[in-house]
């Protein structure tokens, strides 16, 4: 049996190469620094590992570290400097920014339409009691804007309504009055009269139903129509009644000494009186209180045009059928009732117009598809 052999000499570890002072780094307006990478950390040094046989590896402690300097590029190895010590959770600075401070809070920038740029954020204190006290203060202001445009509402409306109702802005103004339609038998001043009790009233509260109501009082107003004329006038348009038939009187009226005639228009109202039968108005001789008789006389004469209104002198009838026109220059027309009035009309024209009955004194159109000339 053999005798063992002695185990190998180990050999020393290398001491730790000392720490090298790390240069100042330049100034960045003079010689901008180039962006260095971070080597990987020096690792300790392993104890060489042992062989089969016990003894050391051949291979020198350092050989991990020279075959990694040798990987890295020329570069990376001349710009090293001992910050590659510091360890993983630890970031280099960066090229340009050693030695200036962070900002201490973010800008944030909004886009209001067209305008742009940096602006405070809506809510910017960090602790929840300004918080609380931000919130009430933004509520505070919308419940004080909510107020002011509620009193702002309330009292234009207030002036408003007193611009329009009370004020006297749109009084009514008797002299910016206009009256129209007036006719023959209507009395201008009276309508006028009427208005002014209105004067200094609001046009806006102006009744101009009831107002016309008054005005259809005055004698000789048929119809009537008012209008507004802003900002203190008003527009009144009558329709007059404008006699149509003077109607012999039986008795004198109230005040009167004598008979006279009743001014009658196409609905057979008295629109006046005369004491002598007014020139261009028919007489109308009917039955004293027949309506009728009355009602269809007026119907008759209501349809006539105006130049063969104007040739009728007279108006005589028993009844409503037997209705005959005196015309001015002595020919009498035998009417009937007012049926078919437009037939005889057409008719009595033709007749007139024609040679064979110029000489005529009677004409009848009762039957119109018959008339009769003598």
């Amino acid at each position: 049996m053999s005798p063992a052999r002695p185990p190998a000499p180990r050999v020393p570890a290398a001491p730790p190469r000392p720490a090298a002072p790390r240069p100042a780094a330049p100034s960045p307006a003079v010689t901008p620094t180039p962006p260095t990478a971070t080597p990987r950390p020096r690792r300790a040094a392993d104890p060489a590992p042992r062989t089969a046989t016990g003894g050391a590896a051949s291979r020198p402690v350092d050989a991990d570290r020279t075959a990694a300097a040798a990987r890295q590029p020329s570069s990376a190895r001349a710009g090293a400097t001992p910050s590659a010590r510091r360890p993983r959770d630890e970031a280099a600075p960066t090229a340009g920014t050693e030695g200036q401070a962070a900002p201490s809070q973010a800008v944030t920038t909004y886009q209001v339409r067209r305008f742009g740029g940096p602006a405070r954020p809506t809510v910017v204190s960090t602790r929840s009691q300004e918080r609380f006290a931000e919130r009430a203060r933004a509520r505070r202001n919308l419940a004080r804007r909510q107020v002011v445009l509620v009193v702002s509402g309330i009292v234009g409306a207030l002036g408003l309504a007193w611009l329009l109702l009370l004020s006297p802005v749109l009084a009514l103004d008797p002299a910016q009055v206009t009256v129209t339609g007036a006719g023959t038998v209507v009395a201008v001043d009276q309508v006028q009269a009427v208005v002014a009790l209105r004067a200094g009233e609001p046009l806006p509260r102006l009744d101009t139903v009831r107002l016309r109501d008054d005005l259809l009082q005055v004698p000789g107003v048929r119809e009537v129509r008012v209008m507004r004329d802003w900002p203190r006038g008003l527009s009144v348009t009558l329709v007059s009644r404008e006699p149509v038939a003077a109607v012999p009187e039986v008795t004198p009226p109230a005040g009167a000494t004598t008979p006279g005639f009743a001014l009658l228009d196409q609905d057979g109202v008295q629109v006046g009186r005369a004491d002598a039968a007014p020139a261009g108005l028919p007489v109308v001789d009917v039955p004293v209180d027949d309506a009728r008789t009355l009602t269809g006389v007026l119907a008759v004469l209501r349809r006539l045009p105006a130049d063969l209104l104007a040739q009728v002198q007279a108006v005589s009838a028993t009844s409503q059928d037997t209705i005959s026109l005196g015309l001015r220059d002595g020919a009498t027309v035998v009417w009937g009732s007012a049926d078919e009035t437009p037939l005889k009309i057409a008719v009595l024209t033709a007749l007139r117009a024609s040679p064979a009955a110029a000489g005529a004194s009677v004409i009848d159109v009762s039957a119109p598809r018959m008339p009769i000339t003598k």
